[in-house]
Protein backbone atom coordinates (compact mmCIF):
# COMPACT_ATOMS: atom_id res chain seq x y z
CA UNK A 1 0.00 0.00 0.00
CA UNK A 2 1.16 3.25 -1.00
CA UNK A 3 1.06 7.03 1.30
CA UNK A 4 1.95 10.47 -0.23
CA UNK A 5 2.55 12.93 2.52
CA UNK A 6 3.30 16.53 1.88
CA UNK A 7 5.90 18.98 3.94
CA UNK A 8 7.80 22.01 3.86
CA UNK A 9 10.72 19.71 3.56
CA UNK A 10 11.84 15.65 3.46
CA UNK A 11 11.82 15.28 7.06
CA UNK A 12 8.66 17.36 7.86
CA UNK A 13 6.63 14.96 5.13
CA UNK A 14 8.31 12.06 7.15
CA UNK A 15 7.15 13.43 10.14
CA UNK A 16 3.98 13.65 8.82
CA UNK A 17 3.72 10.14 8.23
CA UNK A 18 5.24 8.90 11.31
CA UNK A 19 2.25 10.88 13.33
CA UNK A 20 -0.47 9.64 11.23
CA UNK A 21 0.37 5.78 10.20
CA UNK A 22 1.42 5.66 14.09
CA UNK A 23 4.78 3.69 12.73
CA UNK A 24 8.12 4.29 13.65
CA UNK A 25 10.60 5.90 10.48
CA UNK A 26 11.88 1.95 9.93
CA UNK A 27 8.62 0.68 9.36
CA UNK A 28 8.41 2.52 6.13
CA UNK A 29 9.73 3.28 2.71
CA UNK A 30 10.74 6.34 1.56
CA UNK A 31 10.62 7.89 -2.13
CA UNK A 32 10.53 11.64 -2.82
CA UNK A 33 8.05 12.36 -5.39
CA UNK A 34 8.51 15.73 -6.22
CA UNK A 35 9.94 18.67 -4.83
CA UNK A 36 9.68 22.60 -5.58
CA UNK A 37 12.47 25.07 -4.18
CA UNK A 38 11.12 28.23 -2.16
CA UNK A 39 10.74 31.04 -4.83
CA UNK A 40 9.62 34.99 -3.72
CA UNK A 41 5.85 33.90 -4.70
CA UNK A 42 5.85 30.49 -3.62
CA UNK A 43 6.86 28.70 -0.38
CA UNK A 44 8.54 25.34 -1.39
CA UNK A 45 7.25 22.19 -0.94
CA UNK A 46 8.21 18.15 -1.00
CA UNK A 47 6.11 15.35 -1.57
CA UNK A 48 7.13 11.40 -0.65
CA UNK A 49 5.16 8.40 -1.31
CA UNK A 50 5.36 5.94 1.60
CA UNK A 51 5.29 2.09 1.58
CA UNK A 52 3.64 0.26 4.40
CA UNK A 53 2.22 -3.17 5.08
CA UNK A 54 -1.40 -3.43 3.39
CA UNK A 55 -4.01 -4.67 6.82
CA UNK A 56 -5.94 -5.75 4.30
CA UNK A 57 -4.29 -7.92 2.40
CA UNK A 58 -2.62 -9.61 5.50
CA UNK A 59 -6.58 -10.04 6.70
CA UNK A 60 -7.53 -12.12 3.56
CA UNK A 61 -8.54 -15.69 3.74
CA UNK A 62 -9.06 -18.62 1.51
CA UNK A 63 -11.86 -18.23 -0.96
CA UNK A 64 -13.00 -21.57 0.11
CA UNK A 65 -16.22 -22.78 2.13
CA UNK A 66 -17.42 -20.15 4.60
CA UNK A 67 -17.32 -21.53 8.14
CA UNK A 68 -18.35 -19.40 10.73
CA UNK A 69 -15.93 -19.61 13.55
CA UNK A 70 -17.97 -17.33 16.58
CA UNK A 71 -15.86 -18.54 19.58
CA UNK A 72 -17.51 -17.32 22.53
CA UNK A 73 -21.30 -16.33 21.49
CA UNK A 74 -23.84 -15.44 23.30
CA UNK A 75 -27.48 -17.00 22.30
CA UNK A 76 -29.98 -14.11 22.16
CA UNK A 77 -32.22 -13.78 24.87
CA UNK A 78 -35.37 -12.24 23.29
CA UNK A 79 -37.10 -11.73 19.85
CA UNK A 80 -35.91 -8.34 19.71
CA UNK A 81 -32.05 -9.72 19.48
CA UNK A 82 -32.76 -12.28 17.25
CA UNK A 83 -34.36 -9.94 14.81
CA UNK A 84 -31.68 -7.21 15.13
CA UNK A 85 -29.45 -9.82 14.60
CA UNK A 86 -31.35 -11.39 11.10
CA UNK A 87 -31.15 -7.30 9.94
CA UNK A 88 -27.42 -7.05 10.26
CA UNK A 89 -27.12 -10.50 8.34
CA UNK A 90 -29.54 -9.35 5.75
CA UNK A 91 -28.57 -5.94 5.38
CA UNK A 92 -24.60 -7.54 4.77
CA UNK A 93 -26.52 -10.12 2.47
CA UNK A 94 -27.63 -7.23 0.48
CA UNK A 95 -24.60 -6.11 0.54
CA UNK A 96 -23.30 -9.00 -1.62
CA UNK A 97 -21.17 -10.35 1.31
CA UNK A 98 -21.58 -13.59 3.36
CA UNK A 99 -21.50 -12.82 6.88
CA UNK A 100 -22.63 -14.90 10.52
CA UNK A 101 -23.57 -12.01 13.13
CA UNK A 102 -23.13 -13.20 16.95
CA UNK A 103 -23.62 -11.32 20.06
CA UNK A 104 -20.44 -10.95 21.56
CA UNK A 105 -21.21 -9.65 25.05
CA UNK A 106 -24.45 -7.44 26.52
CA UNK A 107 -24.96 -5.04 29.10
CA UNK A 108 -28.21 -4.01 29.64
CA UNK A 109 -29.56 -2.40 26.83
CA UNK A 110 -25.80 -2.21 25.28
CA UNK A 111 -25.24 -5.33 22.97
CA UNK A 112 -22.40 -5.73 20.86
CA UNK A 113 -22.58 -7.44 17.80
CA UNK A 114 -19.69 -9.05 16.19
CA UNK A 115 -19.89 -10.06 12.14
CA UNK A 116 -18.27 -13.30 11.40
CA UNK A 117 -16.72 -13.28 7.43
CA UNK A 118 -14.48 -13.88 4.72
CA UNK A 119 -14.86 -10.74 3.62
CA UNK A 120 -14.37 -9.09 6.95
CA UNK A 121 -11.67 -6.76 5.79
CA UNK A 122 -14.33 -5.47 3.26
CA UNK A 123 -17.31 -5.10 5.68
CA UNK A 124 -14.68 -3.47 8.04
CA UNK A 125 -13.59 -0.64 5.57
CA UNK A 126 -10.70 2.06 5.39
CA UNK A 127 -10.62 3.41 8.60
CA UNK A 128 -13.91 1.48 10.09
CA UNK A 129 -15.85 3.62 7.99
CA UNK A 130 -18.25 0.61 5.92
CA UNK A 131 -18.45 -0.91 10.23
CA UNK A 132 -19.57 2.47 11.46
CA UNK A 133 -22.19 2.63 8.24
CA UNK A 134 -23.29 -0.59 9.26
CA UNK A 135 -23.53 0.32 13.09
CA UNK A 136 -25.34 3.15 12.20
CA UNK A 137 -28.40 1.40 10.51
CA UNK A 138 -28.32 -1.79 13.26
CA UNK A 139 -28.83 1.26 15.38
CA UNK A 140 -31.73 3.34 13.47
CA UNK A 141 -33.45 -0.47 13.74
CA UNK A 142 -32.74 -1.21 16.70
CA UNK A 143 -34.16 2.06 18.45
CA UNK A 144 -37.36 1.25 16.18
CA UNK A 145 -37.79 -1.85 18.29
CA UNK A 146 -36.64 -0.20 21.76
CA UNK A 147 -35.29 3.20 21.83
CA UNK A 148 -32.92 2.63 24.78
CA UNK A 149 -30.94 -0.39 22.66
CA UNK A 150 -27.26 0.52 21.59
CA UNK A 151 -25.61 -1.72 19.32
CA UNK A 152 -21.52 -2.06 19.14
CA UNK A 153 -20.90 -3.85 15.58
CA UNK A 154 -17.30 -5.31 15.26
CA UNK A 155 -15.24 -7.63 13.18
CA UNK A 156 -11.80 -9.41 13.78
CA UNK A 157 -11.51 -7.15 17.08
CA UNK A 158 -11.02 -3.96 14.75
CA UNK A 159 -12.30 -1.39 17.06
CA UNK A 160 -10.18 -2.82 20.09
CA UNK A 161 -7.11 -2.72 18.03
CA UNK A 162 -8.22 0.93 16.63
CA UNK A 163 -8.21 2.14 19.78
CA UNK A 164 -4.94 0.84 20.73
CA UNK A 165 -3.66 2.05 17.72
CA UNK A 166 -4.53 5.57 18.51
CA UNK A 167 -3.00 5.55 22.26
CA UNK A 168 0.06 4.59 20.49
CA UNK A 169 -0.05 7.47 18.38
CA UNK A 170 -0.84 9.76 21.05
CA UNK A 171 2.15 8.72 22.87
CA UNK A 172 4.47 8.63 19.75
CA UNK A 173 3.29 12.57 19.14
CA UNK A 174 3.69 13.36 22.81
CA UNK A 175 6.92 12.24 22.97
CA UNK A 176 7.75 14.29 20.04
CA UNK A 177 6.21 17.45 21.62
CA UNK A 178 8.03 16.95 24.85
CA UNK A 179 11.31 16.92 22.93
CA UNK A 180 10.88 19.19 20.06
CA UNK A 181 8.29 22.04 22.40
CA UNK A 182 6.64 22.12 19.14
CA UNK A 183 3.13 21.52 19.10
CA UNK A 184 1.52 18.62 17.08
CA UNK A 185 -2.29 18.83 15.15
CA UNK A 186 -3.51 14.73 15.09
CA UNK A 187 -6.17 14.13 11.92
CA UNK A 188 -9.51 14.43 12.40
CA UNK A 189 -11.10 12.05 14.84
CA UNK A 190 -14.46 11.70 16.00
CA UNK A 191 -15.67 12.70 19.63
CA UNK A 192 -14.92 9.05 21.12
CA UNK A 193 -11.29 8.90 19.50
CA UNK A 194 -10.50 12.80 20.91
CA UNK A 195 -11.72 10.98 24.64
CA UNK A 196 -9.34 8.10 23.68
CA UNK A 197 -6.53 10.95 23.27
CA UNK A 198 -7.27 13.20 25.77
CA UNK A 199 -7.57 10.36 28.76
CA UNK A 200 -3.94 8.65 27.54
CA UNK A 201 -2.44 11.68 27.61
CA UNK A 202 -4.03 13.19 30.67
CA UNK A 203 -1.23 12.37 32.97
CA UNK A 204 1.77 12.66 30.28
CA UNK A 205 4.36 14.82 31.88
CA UNK A 206 5.40 17.80 29.48
CA UNK A 207 2.14 18.22 27.15
CA UNK A 208 -1.31 18.76 27.55
CA UNK A 209 -4.30 18.12 24.86
CA UNK A 210 -7.04 20.20 23.41
CA UNK A 211 -9.60 19.88 20.49
CA UNK A 212 -9.57 22.53 17.42
CA UNK A 213 -12.19 22.67 14.77
CA UNK A 214 -15.87 22.73 13.98
CA UNK A 215 -18.61 19.80 13.12
CA UNK A 216 -17.95 16.22 14.37
CA UNK A 217 -14.77 15.61 12.87
CA UNK A 218 -12.60 17.77 14.94
CA UNK A 219 -8.61 17.72 15.32
CA UNK A 220 -7.04 17.09 19.00
CA UNK A 221 -4.02 19.18 19.46
CA UNK A 222 -0.78 18.15 21.53
CA UNK A 223 1.25 21.11 23.15
CA UNK A 224 4.73 21.46 25.36
CA UNK A 225 3.68 23.27 28.57
CA UNK A 226 6.50 23.60 31.38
Amino acid sequence: MYREFEGRNEQEAIDKAIQELGLDREDFDVEVVSSQKKTLFKKGSVTIRVSVPDQDDEDEMDDGDYVPQPGNALEPESENERSIISFVETLIAKMGYKAKVVINFRRDYKIGLDIVSDSSSILIGRKGKNLDAIQLVANVYAGNLDKDYKIIVDSENYRMRHEEQIVRTAFKTAAIVRKTHRSRLLPPMNPFERRLIHTALNDYEGVETKSEGEGLYKQVRILPVD
